[in-house]
């Protein structure tokens, strides 16, 4: 992908970040699919029926095919991503979080097949993907909006457009269909179809820490949002992300030293913090 980015006659820096945000597009489209074809296309009633994701569990049943299929890609996926944040991604403000995010994740995803919770998985996966979707979507067309030194209206349009529906999307999906559909069926119907359900409290710790960092990342939509309502961001851009430019000096300049070998990424995000503090001091 980084050679597609060059032929585009992208900018430096949204070239570098072109690569991480096409792969994740191609991955979460291809997930997303796949899951919208389990719940919808198929006759598992999960969606519409929640309380069904623990109709007639038994300690080692069987797993459907086609289910395993989409763990096996998701459990690749993730472990893959835990260590890509660390040495791969662009190092952002909230990538500790998201280190955190994929470990969660990865946990709930492995237990979860290993103890036959795998009903449940399948639509914690779909109501999440959707919103990675939108995002990479949305930070193609902001990476390809200035292009070969010129302005390209439509990137933008779609990138505002997309933008837009990436926050009430994710409201939606994981602030409310999440708790309503996933938590409720884990907190309260599971006792009702198991009476002694195991990992009880080890499921629903995980799931209520997968809640509070959608809440957290929801945060970070909010200050958006209020950036563009009071005129300080006059376009769209991840606001998670470290000002490059401003820190690009520092950052080459402590790449020399010798000393502890951090992941490339995590070195990076430090480097740049450093660089934002010292600016603020001048």
């Amino acid at each position: 992908l980084q050679p597609f980015g060059e032929w585009c006659n992208l900018q430096p820096k949204d070239a570098a970040k072109m690569p991480e945000s096409a792969w994740k597009l191609l991955f979460y489209t291809l997930s997303w699919s796949y899951g919208i074809y389990l719940l919808f296309f198929t006759d598992y009633p999960f969606f519409y029926d929640p309380p069904s994701v623990f109709y007639d569990w038994k300690k080692g049943m069987d797993v459907p095919t086609d289910i395993a299929i989409a763990y096996l890609l998701q459990c690749s996926f993730y472990g893959h991503s835990i260590y890509a944040t660390a040495y791969m991604d662009t190092w952002r403000k909230d990538s500790v979080v998201m280190l955190l995010h994929h470990v969660v994740t990865l946990t709930l995803i492995a237990f979860s097949y290993a103890f036959r919770y795998h009903n449940v998985g399948i639509l914690v996966l779909f109501l999440h993907d959707v919103n990675d979707v939108q995002l990479e979507f949305t930070k193609l067309n902001v990476y390809f909006k200035h292009r070969g030194g010129v302005y390209h209206r439509l990137n933008d349009i779609i990138s505002n457009i997309g933008c837009l529906t990436f926050c009430v999307s994710w409201f939606w999906f994981r602030l409310y269909w999440f708790p309503l559909k996933v938590l409720y069926a884990t907190c309260y119907s599971s006792l009702q179809s198991v009476p002694n359900i195991p990992f009880y409290f080890f499921f629903n710790a995980l799931l209520l820490v997968l809640t509070l960092m959608n809440i957290y990342w929801f945060l970070y939509i909010v200050l958006f949002v209020a950036k563009v309502l009071m005129g300080q961001m006059q376009e769209v851009n991840d606001v998670r992300e470290y000002d490059v430019e401003d820190s690009k000096k520092t950052t080459m300049a402590k790449k020399k030293e010798a000393g502890l070998q951090l992941p490339g990424a995590l070195k990076e995000g430090m480097h740049l913090k450093n660089g934002l503090v010292k600016d603020k001091r001048l």
